[in-house]
């Protein structure tokens, strides 16, 4: 998560001449940061430079990049009578086509050495979003809407659904070999709310996209979700119709496992600041969490994004541990 990102100097000498959402508008720019990564690092995937709030712009509403800030919205939804001023009808091709030619130009210069991951917001962290204008420690706003204006944020989670499936059948069309829907924003709801304002999107999502692929004949390409700090509803994310369940830091990946069982493949969850650990400690925090998880149905990473300031040197060195303690593991199983 966040592979491409602003801990290599060579990320941000591509961008340093330009405005963040331009950049993501950019094929050719999208494919050079995708592509970075993988020229230092042995990593077995990549995954498409973007950015979950280009759903939002296709709808008609402006995100812009504040320095220090992060992403705001200058006119965030504030009243239900708002919604009136997105777009009931998208066309995905138009809105997001540039995504979908980044993902055709990477998928080519690729070669095939590895895979290669598209993704998308989820409804509910897209939603909060629109109504927060922006980051929030409290997403007191999104949340006001849920317990106020309950039909009219399903009538939003709908609308950003219909898209998000789209935009990822879209995304496999242009040759994405795996989906990853992000619900960074799950940990803000209790269980009931998640039950009602997340949680049945989800699922319909993956249920409509692997039919509509189906239906194009189109490949059947592995679903990720990674609903951050949504352990209450572990279970449910295991058979909520994904192949692979991503899991933030702060659950143990034994009791993970045994929730789960080997119903689904399992992602995750070294906390991102490990990083900041001498590489020998790298190492071993990466081998408790490997002997944690077992080496099927698994795929190490970690628990959140990658953050700006972490050395590539220990990004390399968490790379180079995972492979050798899963050799290891696998060759004395």
């Amino acid at each position: 998560m966040r592979q491409a990102g602003r801990y290599l100097p060579e990320f941000r000498e591509t961008r340093a001449t330009q405005d963040f959402f331009a950049t993501c508008r950019s094929p050719k720019t999208c494919c050079e940061l995708t592509l970075q990564p993988l020229r230092r690092f042995p990593l077995d995937a990549a995954i498409i430079f973007s950015d979950i709030l280009v759903v939002p712009q296709a709808l008609g509403m402006e995100v812009v990049m504040v320095p220090g800030k992060g992403p705001t919205f200058p006119e965030p939804l504030k009243e239900v009578e708002d919604l009136l001023k997105l777009r009931p009808k998208v066309d995905v091709a138009a809105e997001l086509g540039y995504v979908f030619e980044a993902i055709t130009l990477t998928r080519h210069r690729l070669e095939g050495k590895v895979p290669l991951i598209g993704f998308s917001g989820a409804p509910w962290t897209l939603m909060s979003y629109m109504i927060e204008g922006g980051g929030s420690n409290t997403m007191a706003k999104a949340k006001a809407w849920l317990y106020r204006h309950p039909e009219a944020s399903h009538r939003l989670l709908r609308l950003l659904a219909d898209l998000i499936v789209q935009y990822l059948v879209g995304q496999v069309a242009a040759g994405a070999q795996a989906l990853q829907l992000f619900e960074s924003h799950a940990g803000h709801l209790g269980p009931e709310q998640f039950g009602e304002f997340a949680l049945p999107y989800l699922r319909d999502i993956a249920q409509r996209v692997k039919s509509r692929l189906e239906e194009a004949a189109l490949p059947a390409v592995p679903m990720i979700v990674f609903a951050k700090d949504a352990h209450y509803a572990l279970e449910e994310l295991a058979q909520s119709g994904y192949d692979v369940v991503g899991l933030d830091w702060t659950i143990q990946p034994r009791e993970a496992r045994e929730r789960t069982g080997l119903c689904v493949t399992l992602q995750g969850n070294l906390d991102p600041c490990a990083l900041y650990a001498p590489k020998e400690r790298i190492g071993e925090l990466v081998k408790t969490m490997l002997e944690g998880f077992g080496t099927q149905r698994y795929i190490a990473n970690l628990g959140h994004g990658l953050y700006p300031d972490v050395s590539p040197e220990h990004v390399g060195a968490f790379v180079e541990a995972v492979h050798t303690h899963s050799r290891h593991l696998s060759r004395h199983k």
